[in-house]
């Protein structure tokens, strides 16, 4: 109930105003109802999320706290986010995050959303910002082998089993995201740590299964030999990773 009442204020006009708390081991999702927010006080407790939209392309909050292992994940989006904070306070193990998604066979992956990070006051053991592409969508697995056909006393030979048909390739991760970093010139850069890898590439599918011969038969005068299997067949490539995004860090 809690939840569906501070989700209904942040719909309203005075959203701006508002203070959020994301409870601990739960999630959260802001409203995807405009473009722009702004918050007073953000404060995502112990092992809890915060999940940003990906229509939204500007978030202002006044002052941010993390808990430990906290999490503010960005969906991915075409537009660029910008994330402007006045206090942060990060905990440990806490992280933001802005990774494209994953393929699917219907789906190409999404690459890790460009991301904005504007921190005019910092306390953390460390800034961990993840905007790795997303994993390319795995290949099709190979068709099964028909299987041979059973002999006949007439004419006393099995059909060989048909070969599996090849598994299909990988297909190539999505690049990793563009992330500019804008903090205060004594955060140190050692506990800075940004990941713009680009998303692995899907698994090869697996080769079809070879066919089964067919099966021995006995006959009045004879047995009939059964068929020879068929071939497996070979498991596709893996599909290349996507390209590396790139970091950006300025100083004020």
């Amino acid at each position: 109930m809690r939840k569906l009442l501070l989700l209904a204020a942040l719909c309203s006009p005075l959203a701006m105003a508002q203070d959020i708390l994301v409870q601990s081991h739960s999630l959260l999702r802001l409203p995807a109802g405009g473009t722009s927010l702004d918050i007073q006080r953000l404060e995502v407790a112990d092992y809890g999320t915060l999940l940003v939209p990906g229509n939204i392309t500007e978030l202002k909050v006044g002052q941010l706290v993390l808990g430990h292992e906290a999490r503010i994940a960005i969906v991915p989006s075409a537009q660029p986010l910008s994330l402007q904070v006045g206090q942060g306070q990060l905990g440990s193990g806490s992280q933001i995050t802005a990774r494209g998604a994953p393929g699917t066979f219907e789906k190409a992956p999404t690459p890790g959303r460009s991301l904005t990070l504007r921190m005019h006051e910092l306390q953390a053991e460390r800034l961990s910002v993840d905007a790795r592409g997303g994993t390319g969508a795995p290949g099709f697995v190979g068709l099964d082998g028909a299987n041979g056909q059973a002999p006949g006393c007439t004419w006393g030979q099995a059909g060989r089993g048909y070969d599996g048909d090849n598994g299909g390739n990988g297909h190539d991760g999505a690049a990793g995201g563009l992330v500019r970093l804008e903090l205060p010139v004594a955060f140190p850069a050692e506990r800075i740590e940004v990941n713009v890898q680009g998303g692995a590439g899907g698994a090869g599918g697996e080769g079809g299964k070879a066919g089964r011969g067919g099966e021995s038969k006995g006959c009045i005068v004879y047995r009939a030999a059964g068929g020879k299997a068929g071939n497996g067949g070979q498991a596709g490539q893996a599909g290349m990773a996507g390209p590396a995004g790139a970091v950006n860090v300025q100083r004020f």
